[in-house]
């Protein structure tokens, strides 16, 4: 039987990876932005809303073909996914969830506010040892989104979610 609730949506949503960061899920990231659920029983159409990280982000196709076909596979055939720039995606939406996911999978999430971008060089924590004695080797990691960062205690590098 399709789902019929905004709940159940989300839910399934919840199964959908990052493609960039898969430990996220499109949920944890903070880029659903709305999630409505029209008619009953055969006549469902669910309509989802996102906000991706920038504008023009590549895996923006990636993301909502993957949306349609996990509420394909739920029975729900009418899917249509908007996009909505304004306002416009910050690391403050990742979820408490999102960052617990980010240090366990050796990332740092963002240790500010997208208000003040620059971190103090005792705001990021290293996601091995916990320790806030760190400091930045490379403004620019492995994706935009990302730094490169060392521990001065554990000596292992890692990369820190930049906040935007």
């Amino acid at each position: 039987m399709p789902m019929t609730t905004q709940a159940q949506v989300l839910e399934l949503l919840d199964s959908v990876a990052d493609p960039e960061i898969p430990t996220l899920s499109i949920n944890d990231l903070g880029i659903i932005r709305d999630v409505e659920v029209h008619g009953t029983g055969q006549d469902i159409h669910v309509v989802i809303t996102i906000t991706p990280t920038y504008s023009g982000c590549p895996a923006t196709s990636v993301i909502e073909a993957d949306i349609r076909d996990v509420i394909g596979r739920a029975g729900i055939q009418n899917v249509s996914v908007k996009n909505r720039l304004q306002p416009a995606w910050t690391t403050d939406w990742i979820t408490d969830r999102g960052r617990q996911r980010l240090l366990e999978a050796g990332i740092s999430p963002p240790a500010c506010c997208a208000s003040h971008p620059l971190p103090d060089d005792t705001d990021v924590v290293c996601p091995y040892c916990q320790s806030h004695n760190t400091q930045v080797l490379s403004r620019f990691g492995s994706a935009p989104c990302k730094a490169l960062w060392r521990c001065s205690d554990c000596l292992e590098p890692f990369d820190y979610f930049k906040p935007h």
